[in-house]
């Protein structure tokens, strides 16, 4: 360890991209060599979650004001453009920087365990510790530029790491379709970089929040760059309209789903939004459409995790939503509520997908054993697991309990700040009483939809079958112990920014005021009193545990029947189960009609007309044409050639006398 780990911040990143060089380097000579790719796969991240907690340690001691700017080279030095490769280490870099090293350690150590058996074991650790590298340079870049090379860097490891298993077509659209949808929103984000360096002249964060001031509160240039950056974050965390590639992203290994939807990808969105927060609090059309669309993604995405099977799909639906509550937050302007709430999302929703992993693996291994093929996702098929994988049983109702909001589990107190900041911001703008509702709404059905997938996949009886039940058993310690940690985690992960409220000190808002500070000044301040808040708390508990104590009323595990037997969904079930139709509108109204213009006009006739048959065919034709023409000149008599030649000359003189 150097003596000053922020003076060596580049090792933060360059510890996962080790991992990757060195595990795609055995990949391609030595794929069987896992002890190997583990050690070096698990140990590059173990190092950086102690090199992050070190810079941490050291930062804090320093008690910096400003953040901590190490630059490294020149990159883009073209005309007045000046961007150099630089980090930056803050206090929101801080948080990011131990959630993405200390749950990814986790989620790796975790995949030793679900992914040993799989041929390419080598190549999933190389993307995975590639995943983290762009990650890390996402959070810690210094500049719009170095971020956006995190940005996509994700986006490419979504792409190999959801169509991992590339040989079934399913899975290879499924890594397609998040790349795509995601570029979408990138050029939202290209243009926002364009608008700022065209009216700032630069592209650091430092020179672009202090010269920010300048531009006009609430003006236009601010709204769109806003929107603009909002844009790129829908795509990244998967919110309305570009929210679909999110849950056909279950189709990669299960681990990989725990690291998109927990620490890394799907989170960058909201750190973008609270990273540029001076931008965002002058502009409050900006600021009302991230809570708007937060909020209503959260009920819309709930609304369809109510009445899916595949117990990664409730997960990623769950995610979407969970990411809606982030947005409302830092929408809002509680931008330490929101990034809270992506803490202890990290937390519970890593514990639930590698607590589904666990399921999976079990069932997976079931089936294997007796040669049937059912489906091992779906909670139709479980049943009574509880009896069979009691570790993973109690650890998910933990990770359950924490995100439909009951104390003192952590969701608790992250999801109620950001509904008390929402309810008091009402005061100022009644439009935040409709996205509070939207939010106490999608809170309720969050507890009965994740009540719904303990009850069908834990409790009941058993549906896998018969044979199958023998081979039923919980997973090796080191698939369980990360499960452990989480679930500490998701347990006591509140005291992090425990509210005045109950005594509490909120240790991460002050942590975030030096980079929230600026932002915190250009809205006045808006608080609701101790038995206002004291009010919504319990209300916000009492919701919760209607959903949970409805789910256990209303649904009834002893009723259900294997995939195989059940019968089609009817009525708003079967809507419901179609997403809500979302993506066949999306294939009428979009996907189709471009591939025609692509086909049709692009290709057939401006591709092969225009292109091939005018420009490249034509031209061929002309030469041939010319060159016939030419020989027909060439007779081989020399008459010819004298007459030719003496016409030549006269019109030759005819035109020099004039």
């Amino acid at each position: 360890m150097p003596e000053s780990v922020l003076n060596a911040l580049w090792v933060l990143p360059a510890l996962p991209l080790l991992g990757f060089v060195l595990n795609g380097a055995l990949a391609l000579v030595r794929p069987g060599a896992k002890t190997a790719v583990s050690v070096i796969g698990v140990g590059v991240l173990a190092l950086a979650f102690a090199a992050g907690i070190a810079a941490v340690v050291e930062f804090a001691g320093r008690h910096p004001a400003a953040p901590l700017v190490v630059r490294y080279w020149e990159w883009l030095p073209v005309g007045s453009l000046r961007i150099d490769f630089a980090l930056q280490f803050d206090q929101l870099s801080a948080v990011m920087v131990l959630v993405v090293t200390g749950v990814g350690a986790l989620i790796h150590l975790f995949s030793v365990g679900y992914m040993g058996a799989d041929p390419g074991y080598a190549r999933y650790f190389a993307f995975l510790n590639l995943f983290v590298f762009f990650m890390l340079t996402l959070v810690l870049g210094a500049n719009f530029p170095v971020m956006f090379v995190g940005w996509e860097g994700v986006g490419l490891c979504s792409y190999l790491l959801i169509g991992f298993w590339f040989n079934e077509k399913i899975n290879a659209d499924a890594g397609k379709k998040a790349f795509i949808v995601n570029r979408i929103g990138d050029v939202g984000f290209l243009i926002a970089m364009f608008l700022i360096f065209q009216h700032t002249g630069s592209l650091d964060f430092a020179e672009v929040f202090r010269q920010a001031p300048v531009l006009a509160a609430g003006g236009g240039v601010v709204t769109a760059i806003t929107l603009f950056l909002f844009l790129g974050c829908t795509g990244k965390s998967a919110q309305i309209p570009l929210y679909t590639w999110l849950p056909d992203a279950m189709q990669g290994p299960t681990p990989v789903s725990a690291l998109i939807h927990a620490a890394t990808m799907v989170t960058a969105g909201v750190y973008l939004v609270a990273r540029c927060n001076v931008l965002f609090a002058m502009a409050p059309v900006s600021s009302s459409v991230v809570a708007g669309v937060g909020a209503l993604t959260a009920l819309f995405a709930a609304t369809i995790a109510l009445k899916q099977w595949d117990i990664k799909r409730v997960l990623a639906y769950s995610t979407i939503s969970q990411l809606g509550y982030m947005f409302l937050g830092v929408g809002t302007g509680a931008y330490a509520a929101g990034i809270f709430h992506l803490v202890t999302h990290a937390f519970f929703k890593a514990l639930l997908f590698l607590g589904a992993g666990s399921v999976i693996h079990a069932m997976h291994q079931a089936y294997h054993a007796t040669h049937r093929h059912e489906d091992a996702q779906d909670m139709r098929n479980m049943g009574g697991l509880r009896r069979y994988l009691p570790w993973t049983w109690a650890l998910m109702w933990v990770a359950t309990l924490a995100i439909a909001g009951i104390p003192p589990f952590s969701g608790f107190f992250s999801k109620d700040e950001i509904l008390v900041a929402a309810f008091a911001r009402a005061g100022a703008d009644p439009a935040w009483y409709a996205f509070w509702g939207l939010a106490i709404v999608a809170a309720l059905l969050t507890a009965f939809y994740m009540t719904r997938l303990m009850l069908y996949a834990f409790h009941g009886p058993n549906r896998t079958g018969e044979r199958e039940r023998e081979h039923l058993h919980e997973a090796p310690w080191v698939m369980t112990a990360p499960l452990v940690v989480l679930g500490a985690l998701s347990l006591g992960g509140g005291v992090l920014n425990l509210p005045e409220l109950v005594g509490g000190h909120a240790f991460l808002h002050h942590w975030l005021a030096p980079v929230t500070q600026v932002a915190d000044r250009m809205r006045p301040a808006i608080a609701v009193s101790h038995a206002t808040e004291w009010a919504l708390v319990v209300g916000a508990v009492v919701v919760a545990v209607a959903g949970i104590v409805g789910a256990l009323r209303l649904l009834k595990p002893e009723a259900l029947v294997p995939a195989r037997l059940a019968p089609r969904e009817t009525g708003l079930g079967r809507v419901l189960w179609h997403k809500w139709y979302v993506d066949e509108i999306y294939d009428r109204l979009i996907v189709r009609p471009v591939m025609w213009l692509s086909r049709e006009v692009l290709w057939k006739v401006i591709d092969m007309q225009v292109v091939d048959g005018l420009l490249v065919n034509g031209s061929a034709a002309a030469c041939r044409a010319l060159g016939w023409v030419g020989s027909r000149l060439q007779t081989g008599q020399v008459g010819v050639y004298v007459v030719v030649f003496v016409v030549g000359v006269l019109l030759v003189l005819r035109a020099a006398l004039r």
